[in-house]
């Protein structure tokens, strides 16, 4: 029997729809703008799909108290042991002592629900003494610990009791979340950590593109894009977070954020830095709209990393005929597919179902490029 340590981070991913772009410090803020927990939703989904698989008889849980791991695998019928108890509201030194609970009693792998912020207080913990594999459940996810989507976890778990993957080191990455909501984007390594080979099903750590040639590359993808608005001047276009759509923003001459929603309507921007019930609120006086994304390097996510904003709610009201890819030939040929993570496993589906879309690399240049759920 394989014992798995598990534990979930109650507040990952809890500022994202509403725009704080992590929950580091600002919880409380999060949950008076309305915010919803989002970790326990995948810690049930992934435990709903293990447990259909026949391997989950042949794992043994020890876990937290309550929300921290407790609640959802009684939810899933999984039995279990708490190793540590908690007290409400959880916070990082929950992590870690959970942690030390965890090692105490020999586990052989920790997965957890959380975000890059989570993986670092377990890392800081366990090192390289055990595997770790997360369930992405946080607004950021640069660390190479995570699964694709939470059954990619349930998948990645069946193989580790069958003895078919193999432990290689991981990176551990975050951003500096007060950087970030001011518009900067620091991305550091502060550990390596073990994790389960899956190329398939665990995701790499992000790649920054910065040749001289992506300079030219972004300049014609934002031609194209000011070409098209003016020639849409109904259409509500909202530009997601990164550089390459970052340098169409730069051409309104006024506003824009590096790493945010903002909406543009006829080559000018009415709204920057949204919520997501701010782009509802949008989509309500603007019912013609397009969303342009770009993926980040080598993981291939256009959604579900970085712009929670665009919840299942936005995404289904503008249509997924209606989102737009772009991103530079170098970083395309760094990036095998295109990913989606949307929240919503139907609208995963039908993302995965076109098999592949068309990527905007220059100007009035594309090419089609796999996409997978």
């Amino acid at each position: 029997m394989a014992r798995i340590g598990f534990l979930v981070n109650p507040v990952a991913g809890l500022g994202g729809r509403v725009g704080l772009k992590g929950t580091d410090g600002v919880a409380d803020e999060a949950v008076r703008r309305g915010a919803t927990p989002v970790a326990p939703a995948k810690a049930a989904e992934m435990l709903r799909a293990l447990a259909a698989k026949p391997q989950a008889r042949l794992l043994t849980w020890l876990t937290c108290s309550g929300p921290m791991g407790e609640d959802a695998l009684n939810a899933a019928g999984l039995g279990h042991d708490v190793v540590y108890r908690c007290q409400p509201p959880t916070t990082e030194e929950d992590t870690r002592k959970a942690c030390r609970a965890f090692l105490g009693r020999g586990v052989d792998l920790i997965v957890f629900v959380g975000g890059d912020g989570t993986a670092r207080d377990i890392a800081s913990i366990v090192g390289s003494v055990v595997p770790i594999v997360g369930v992405p459940s946080g607004v950021k996810m640069h660390s190479a610990v995570f699964g694709l989507h939470p059954e990619s976890v349930a998948a990645i778990l069946a193989d580790f009791v069958g003895g078919h993957t193999a432990t290689v080191d991981a990176e551990i990455l975050d951003l500096d979340e007060d950087k970030y909501r001011e518009g900067e984007w620091v991305v550091r390594l502060y550990a390596t950590a073990k994790t389960l080979h899956e190329p398939t099903l665990i995701q790499t750590g992000k790649l920054m593109f910065e040749a001289a040639t992506e300079e030219d590359a972004r300049d014609g993808i934002a031609e194209y894009l000011l070409e098209e608005m003016d020639q849409a001047p109904d259409t509500l276009y909202l530009l997601g977070p990164g550089g390459t759509l970052h340098r169409v923003k730069q051409r309104f001459g006024a506003g824009g954020t590096l790493l945010g929603i903002d909406a543009a309507k006829g080559k000018t921007l009415v709204a920057a830095d949204l919520d997501e019930a701010a782009i509802l609120r949008l989509l309500d006086a603007h019912p013609v709209a397009k969303l342009v994304l770009s993926p980040i390097g080598a993981q291939g996510f256009i959604l579900g990393r970085g712009n929670l904003e665009l919840s299942p709610a936005v995404l289904r009201r503008i249509g997924l005929r209606n989102v737009v890819v772009v991103a530079t030939p170098d970083k395309l040929r760094h990036t095998p597919d295109l990913r989606v993570d949307t929240g919503d496993l139907e609208l995963d589906r039908e993302f995965a179902q076109k098999e592949y879309l068309f990527v905007v690399q220059g100007y009035r240049e594309m090419k089609v490029h796999p996409i997978r759920g």
